[in-house]
């Protein structure tokens, strides 16, 4: 019976710290950084019920300038920076027409009552005049965001 009861605790033992290790390894996967190289902010689509909150973002009626979709290409960039990039990070974004580029950078996350805040600034470029703008987005319950203005 001290065999056994021998043998199990040093299987026990054994299998402990590979199965914290393990948990480890998941938990980092699905943890993705990296916005400068393109990663999680610059892949997959962000659905039209959460960028509708935001209507064309900081840039305001500066988006009547852009087409279509480079004007969803900026404001899903703010969208990303706003819900993912870590303070001081830009999101990169670039229209399809290739006219128009830009990066989004958000700052520290602040609250206002129970609401989480963030200030961001927006610096883009049509036809080569490259042109800033700065606001505050408030993130809503559903997980969408709206600029303040």
């Amino acid at each position: 019976m001290k065999s056994s009861s021998g043998s199990a605790l040093r299987k026990i033992i054994f299998i402990l710290p590979l199965l914290s290790l393990t948990a480890c390894s998941s938990l980092n996967a699905t943890k993705s950084t990296g916005a400068s190289t393109g990663n999680v902010f610059t892949r997959g689509s962000v659905s039209n019920a959460v960028l509708a909150p935001m209507g064309n973002g900081i840039l305001g009626s500066a988006a009547a300038q852009l087409a279509a979709s480079d004007r969803r290409a900026a404001i899903e960039a703010e969208y990303k920076a706003l819900e993912y990039a870590p303070k001081g990070e830009a999101v990169a974004w670039k229209g399809r027409s290739g006219r128009t580029s830009g990066e989004v950078t958000a700052a520290q996350p602040y609250q206002v009552g129970s609401q989480n805040c963030r200030q961001y600034s927006h610096s883009y470029t049509v036809d080569g005049a490259p042109q800033m703008v700065r606001g505050t987005a408030c993130r809503n319950d559903d997980g969408s965001w709206t600029p303040l203005t």
